[in-house]
């Protein structure tokens, strides 16, 4: 079933001109329109389907610093500010707030992994607090459990996957910019080497930036411009539950399940890592390249069916500009839940917080989370096509720092100052063979 969702009313008349188009109506997409908007550019973002209604809706709403890459880390500090500043700028509510987020384990080995980033991370000014036995237990009290340690992270929080994406997207609207839904990008145009336009469903929008942010669309459609973008996606599955309790922790990791409060008073349940990795054409074409990865993941992956392969969203077909592409046959991905896995969440859930034991399932959903081979974003602009911009394979962590990456998209566009260094995210790393480090954290 599709996760909850905000739906907005947009334009059904496409422009036929803009400085920057934006292709997909994810949280890195809108983000990126609405940056580029305030810098005083003609922008027009077009979604194939709703807005937010993909990954971006179907995530824990965690906005993090702790154990983010390295790469990561720099883009998640800004982001944080950026949540708080875009609230105050528009007066939207994507239901950002700095609850911080909890971590538990009797794990020696996990905790020691936790201790070795807080040190790393100071020395990047970032503060994260390792919990002592007693402080863990405390703070852990809704468990009813005794623990080793811990890690809380005060200045982190949680935003709202439902409403943050049309919150952004309405913003975008009020300032002026095109926001066009069920509209799908086939693919571009060039003019001697150069991006040149934007054909979609409704025609062609004449420009000379385009921005694709197409999550788990993202490689296929680069495969019809003859980019080569290893990207590979697993569905993974998620429940929330009603509860009468305000006695648990905001935002909980444990080895066992995660949970996060939502605006509402519900939870949100998942397994950390816990996915299917479905067989389609794309996985099997990158597949050497995302050995290192899936090896380090083997506990918590599982082999899927054919779902993939039918959703079309990793497909090596090349599409036609005059003809419906499998974006337009499969407008939205809504993949079918493993009801093994949302049975053993919840079973864990209730185990663990008491305050759950009879809470009632809300809704259930599954996502597919797109990926690189070494878990960092591809963010920058191809070499050969001049003014075509990847922001993609954001691997899981997307939802947190996607207003870090629509700012930084939005300074290399504009030749403006960065944000943070963009050196890490260009997808030039993945030329040929050599596809770089896989994530530590």
């Amino acid at each position: 079933m599709p996760a909850p969702l905000v739906r907005i009313e947009s334009s059904d008349s496409q422009p036929q001109t803009a400085d920057a188009v934006v292709i997909g109506g994810g949280i890195v997409g809108v983000f990126t329109a609405y940056y580029l908007l305030r810098r005083g550019l003609n922008v027009v973002l077009v979604e194939k389907g709703l807005i937010g209604a993909e990954q971006s809706s179907r995530n824990w709403g965690w906005c993090r610093q702790q154990n983010r890459d390295a790469r990561e880390l720099p883009i998640a500090t800004k982001s944080l500010d950026l949540w708080d500043q875009f609230a105050a700028e528009t007066g939207e509510d994507t239901g950002f707030r700095r609850c911080g987020l909890l971590y538990l384990s009797n794990s020696p080995s996990e905790l020691e992994g936790w201790a070795r980033w807080r040190d790393f991370a100071l020395t990047v000014g970032v503060t994260t607090r390792m919990l002592s036995a007693a402080e863990a237990t405390e703070r852990g009290a809704a468990t009813g459990k005794r623990w080793t340690g811990g890690v809380f992270s005060p200045s982190d929080g949680t935003a709202d996957p439902s409403k943050a994406a049309p919150a952004v997207a309405r913003a975008i609207i009020k300032a002026g910019g095109a926001v066009l839904q069920n509209c799908a990008a086939r693919g571009i145009e060039t003019t001697g080497g150069r991006l040149s336009g934007v054909v979609t469903e409704k025609g062609t929008i004449r420009t000379k930036i385009a921005v694709l942010a197409g999550g788990a669309w993202a490689s296929s459609f680069c495969n019809t411009l003859d980019i080569r973008f290893p990207q590979a996606s697993v569905r993974s599955s998620i429940l929330s539950v009603e509860s009468g309790t305000s006695a648990l922790p905001d935002a909980l990791h444990t080895a066992e399940v995660s949970t996060t409060r939502r605006a509402d008073g519900s939870y949100t349940l998942a397994i950390s890592g816990r996915a299917k990795v479905d067989v389609t054409p794309q996985q099997l074409r990158f597949a050497r390249s995302f050995i290192p990865m899936f090896a380090r993941r083997w506990r918590n992956l599982a082999p899927g069916g054919r779902e993939g392969w039918r959703s079309g969203h990793e497909t090596l077909s090349r599409w036609r500009l005059d003809a419906p592409t499998p974006m337009e046959r499969m407008r939205i991905l809504d993949p079918a839940v493993d009801e093994g896995t949302i049975s053993e969440i919840l079973r864990r859930a209730r185990a663990l917080l008491p305050g759950l034991a009879k809470a009632k399932i809300r809704a259930k959903w599954a996502g597919y989370i797109d990926s690189t081979p070494d878990g960092v974003p591809a963010i920058g602009e191809i070499s050969n096509i001049p003014g075509f911009i990847l922001a993609a394979g954001f691997s899981g962590h997307g939802f947190g720092i996607g207003p870090g990456a629509g700012h930084l998209i939005a300074d290399i566009v504009t030749a403006s100052d960065p944000i943070v260094s963009p050196t890490p995210y260009h997808p030039n790393r993945f030329a040929g063979t050599a596809w770089g480090k896989v994530a530590e954290f």
